[in-house]
């Protein structure tokens, strides 16, 4: 299996507040890692180290090294999804395609499969946080990223479109991908990731 993301004694401190502290993770091609801890106990900042968004303060991180911009492989879903409010939903996802030269259909595809279609011209400052939350799910579907971060991905949905999610994760193994969920429910955890750490 080829490694796809590596830290190793990683640490990030904001001030004098260490928020992770010597943390070592070695992600491999088709492997699912579900991340758990407390409120405050560096899960979000790790996602963040591994979307190559947040720096370390120690240690040293390797993520995609074999790609020539590693941060187009990442898909990364968090507490917010990443829409413009001033687009609709589709509008959204269409600016997604464009900039990745995918075509339209992949994008009636993905706004089918997450069953955004009866809302999907509906400007996404007037949506509700489940439907925007299916369309940032949709974004993933759209650009399918070799590296998957969700943090508390089923926050907001409800519990068909949970499945969405499931098959996300699915999804990105199956191509050789791997995946980091972050999520407060341990229970959830242990369904849909092949192992865990806690932080």
């Amino acid at each position: 299996m080829e490694v796809l993301a590596q830290l190793s004694s990683v640490s990030v401190s904001f001030g004098l507040n260490d928020v992770l502290s010597d943390v070592n993770l070695i992600l491999s091609s088709g492997e699912s890692l579900g991340v758990a801890g407390a409120n405050g106990s560096g899960k979000t900042t790790m996602l963040r180290v591994l979307a190559t968004l947040q720096a370390p303060t120690k240690g040293a991180v390797e993520v995609l090294s074999k790609e020539v911009h590693p941060r187009a492989h990442i898909g990364f879903v968090g507490h917010e999804p990443s829409l413009n409010t001033f687009l609709t939903l589709r509008e959204n996802l269409e600016f997604v395609a464009d900039l990745r030269g995918i075509d339209h259909q992949e994008v009636t595809r993905a706004v089918n499969a997450v069953g955004l279609e009866p809302v999907s011209d509906r400007r996404t400052d007037t949506a509700s946080q489940g439907m925007r939350r299916r369309a940032d799910l949709a974004r993933i579907a759209i650009i399918q990223p070799v590296l998957l971060l969700l943090d508390e991905p089923f926050s907001g949905l409800d519990a068909d479109a949970g499945s969405i999610v499931d098959r996300l994760i699915s999804n990105t193994t199956k191509r050789g991908g791997a995946v980091v969920l972050v999520s407060h429910h341990q229970d959830t955890l242990e369904r849909v990731t092949d192992s865990m750490i806690n932080l």
